[in-house]
Parts: C-alpha cells; sequence; structure tokens
C-alpha cells in the first residue's frame, strides 16, 4: 500500500522525470501550417505525462503537468506574460486528467483507446474555447488581431472572427496533436509501465527480504 501511495519514492520520482521529460518536449514545436498559422506549434509534452497519468492516476498526471511548466519556465523564461505556460497547463490538463480517470476504470486496452479518445475531444473543446476567449484576445495586443485572422483565413476561408478561427484553426491542430500524442502513448506504454511497476515490485521484494 504504501508503495501504491501518490507520494511515495518511487511516484515522486517517476513524477519528477517525466515532468522534467516533458518540460524539454515542450521546447521543441513543430508547425502545422496546413491546420493553423506557424505561431501554433505541435509539442509532444503530453506523451510522457500522459503514459505517467495512465500508470500513476490522474492527480499524478496534473502534478506532472506542473512539474513540466515550472521546469520549462527555468529552461526557457516566458515570453507571454505566463499566460501561454497557464493555457499550456490547462489544456494538457483537459487531455491527461479525463484519459487517466476513464483508463483507472477501464485498465483494458480497449480502455485505453477510448481513454485517449475522450481525452483528445475533451482538449479540442476546451482549446476552441480557451482560444476563442482567452488566448486569441490575448495575442491580440501583439498582433492586431486582422493579422491573426487573416493569417487563419489564408488557411481556412470560413475564419472571420475568433471563434471561427478557434474552429477551424485550432480545433483541428489539437484533434492532431491528441491523435499523435495518443498513437505515441499507445506504442510505447506497455514497456514504459512494466518498468515503473518492476521497480516497485522489486523494492517491496528487497524489504521482505531484509
Amino acid at each position: 500500500m504504501r508503495e501504491n501511495r501518490l507520494l511515495s519514492t518511487r511516484n515522486v520520482a517517476v513524477m519528477g522525470m517525466f515532468g522534467a521529460l516533458a518540460a524539454v518536449l515542450m521546447l521543441f514545436e513543430i508547425p502545422l501550417p496546413f491546420l493553423a498559422p506557424s505561431f501554433y506549434g505541435l509539442d509532444l509534452s503530453e506523451v510522457p505525462i500522459l503514459v505517467g497519468t495512465f500508470a500513476l492516476g490522474p492527480v499524478a498526471g496534473v502534478v506532472m503537468e506542473v512539474v513540466k511548466i515550472l521546469i520549462k519556465l527555468v529552461l526557457k523564461p516566458t515570453s507571454t506574460g505566463f499566460v501561454g505556460e497557464f493555457a499550456n497547463l490547462v489544456f494538457g490538463c483537459s487531455m491527461v486528467v479525463p484519459a487517466g480517470m476513464i483508463y483507472q476504470i477501464y485498465k483494458t486496452k480497449k480502455g485505453a483507446m477510448a481513454a485517449m479518445a475522450a481525452g483528445t475531444v475533451i482538449m479540442s473543446l476546451i482549446g476552441i474555447a480557451g482560444n476563442a476567449l482567452v488566448m486569441i484576445p490575448f495575442y491580440a495586443n501583439f498582433m492586431p488581431l486582422d493579422n491573426i485572422l487573416a493569417a487563419g483565413a489564408a488557411i481556412n476561408p470560413a475564419v472571420g472572427n475568433v471563434w471561427t478561427f478557434a474552429l477551424f484553426c485550432v480545433g483541428p491542430f489539437n484533434v492532431v496533436k491528441g491523435c499523435i500524442v495518443s498513437l505515441i502513448t499507445a506504442v510505447v506504454y506497455k514497456r514504459i509501465s512494466s518498468v515503473i511497476h518492476s521497480v516497485g515490485t522489486e523494492r517491496r521484494k528487497r524489504r521482505v527480504h531484509i
């Protein structure tokens, strides 16, 4: 029971390691110009956090998201007055927390697929609302809103205001991001989780032997 507690030595080490890895991955962004303007970049920072969330639970997912943002701020200071980092935290949690909750109930391959699909949909919906209400108006302080909308309209002519920008650019972008993150997680989770749990089992055996 002690090994399974969130703040056990093993769990704290895993959360710290995965949070740090996510922070490094957050620094590398790949633009998807066919979906969204170049100032939106795809990063894979949710992969280690989603793996850790499946292994340790949704609360651990939130902890790792916070660790990720804190370490990222050390590696690269904010350029958005912490608004971008806060949005990343919220959007990341909106994927990994629902996915983690579903997987805790249905710990099967189908359950994992359903969990990641639900997390992707929820993240996309939260991303649309968050961008329309917060992110786009905030970035309009640095770039004229007309230029932001024009960049979106160049990709999708249906863009005419902040909500259509969020719906037709940000929404598909987050769906693609969620699918890529889910695919990579599905490939690597089994191997990584077996290592995580084997470490805990080995420590328990050592204690019993002692």
